[in-house]
């Protein structure tokens, strides 16, 4: 008996970040197989395993790409379905699951609080609970904020049950950083382009995608301390680099499609600038389209793909490499090109360590989105340009598409399952094994030796 014990302990997952990565693996399966039924899909008839396991990915990672309008393919059971599986995505399965033993007045346990403050970024166990409880009111009061403001907006041309569903369905995406609509009924597969330059919905939407890309322990300290000289430095760096990168990128996009016609070209100019705006919001992480992707000028999608892989901050329902990693980046390579040996910051010196993690975890995104684009232009009738947007826009959990996603191979759709949920998982998965590495050092040191770099 005691040997059996001894083989099951084995096979179970041997650190939290297996664990992470099981139970999204688990929670896409289900939501596949809902998907499958056939009064999932409006048709009546099963969209098949490939439609459904797309979709439940895709959901689940918070990432928005999708084989098939989200109004069109899927009946109000389906509908369900994908928000239930965004929402679960977007806080985190065990921020989800710790809401509910928080609701259920259970006590946590020291390993629930190490996996919670993993999943919510906070440094200390003892704080991960607190901060928990209050991600819990600040995602729903926010989720809420953006539902009133959009039934409102959608009242003017619908019905209130359907102005409802319309403001509840698109805040929770908009919160989560998904990018799934259900405006298909209007026009399918036109995502928010319908109402890209209409005010209430393009700042509403860009707030709840800014609040939910920030991170709960960086909202969490501002709201505790209040006066900006009291906040952490990753605070600090957080909010100044999301501004800096909402009015870049802006800027950039509004430069390069100002005369497009397939873009910007033909709107007025406040129009130009909310829908240069919008695309700043919405590419570094959400995925509503509120101008036509595949009409971008080649300047305008190498300057989506760069944001896209820098995505939001740690923490948060965001993706890609996060806003904090991409600027000790910077900070190194500013270093470096003035001959310093430290990277400071706010009086404060970056630990050589995390830069060296923060170059691993470009080197990885960089190499897979490359593989990616080769991949799907090899195998799909695409060029290499749509296909590395495709492939970043899956491994940064985006979910902007030139709209070449139903035109893939079977095996580039694959991929980008792979991608979506590496993009969600396998990153955190990596973080985590930087914190556990200091434990497995090597007791191996080798003599140096000198190469020429450069």
């Amino acid at each position: 008996m005691s040997d059996r014990k001894k083989q099951i302990k084995k096979r179970r997952p041997s650190n939290i970040g297996q664990i992470i990565a099981l139970v999204f693996f688990i929670i896409i399966v289900v939501g596949s197989a809902l998907l499958c039924l056939p009064f999932a899909s409006r048709s009546g008839a099963s969209c098949g395993i490939r439609t459904a396991l797309f979709t439940a990915t895709s959901a689940t990672c918070v990432t928005g790409l999708a084989l098939a309008d989200t109004w069109t393919q899927w009946s109000g059971f389906g509908q369900a379905v994908i928000l239930s599986l965004i929402e679960i995505g977007g806080l985190g399965f065990m921020s989800f699951a710790s809401s509910v033993i928080f609701l259920l007045r259970k006590k946590v346990s020291m390993s629930e609080r190490l996996a919670i403050a993993f999943t919510v970024g906070a440094d200390d166990m003892n704080d991960a609970v607190r901060v928990q409880k209050k991600m819990l009111f600040f995602s729903l009061g926010a989720e809420l904020i953006g539902a009133v403001l959009l039934t409102l907006r959608f009242m003017s041309e619908f019905s209130l049950l359907k102005s409802i569903e319309l403001g509840v369905f698109h805040s929770v995406s908009a919160f989560c950083n998904a990018g799934f609509d259900i405006l298909g009924f209007k026009q399918a597969g036109s995502s928010i382009m319908l109402y890209g330059t209409d005010s209430v919905v393009v700042f509403t939407l860009s707030f709840l995608i800014v609040f939910g890309g920030i991170g709960f322990l960086v909202w969490d300290e501002i709201f505790r301390l209040r006066s900006p000289k009291k906040w952490s430095v990753y605070t600090k760096l957080v909010m100044i680099t999301t501004a800096v990168l909402l009015v870049l990128c802006a800027v950039l996009i509004c430069l390069a499609e100002w005369n497009n016609p397939l873009t910007l070209g033909g709107m007025s100019v406040p129009d130009k600038l909310k829908a240069g705006f919008f695309q700043s919001a919405t590419a570094r992480t959400a995925g509503f389209a509120g101008i036509d992707q595949g009409g971008l000028t080649d300047a305008g999608k190498a300057i989506t793909m760069f944001f896209m892989i820098i995505g939001g901050s740690s923490g948060s329902t965001a993706g890609g490499l996060k806003t904090v990693t991409f600027i000790v980046l910077v900070l190194f390579l500013w270093a470096k090109l003035r001959g310093k040996k430290n990277v400071h910051i706010f009086y404060r010196t970056i630990p050589e360590s995390q830069i060296l993690n923060a170059l691993t975890v470009f080197g990885i995104m960089v190499f897979l989105a490359f593989f990616g684009g080769v991949f799907i232009c090899a195998t799909s009738p695409v060029s290499f340009t749509d296909g590395l947007y495709e492939a970043i826009s899956a491994i940064a959990t985006v979910g902007l598409t030139t709209g070449i996603t139903t035109s893939l191979s079977v095996s580039a759709q694959l991929l980008m399952i792979v991608y979506m949920y590496f993009g969600r998982v396998g990153i955190l998965t990596i973080s985590l094994g930087f914190l556990q590495g200091k434990k497995s050092a090597s007791s191996i040191k080798y003599a140096d030796t000198n190469l020429l770099i450069g």
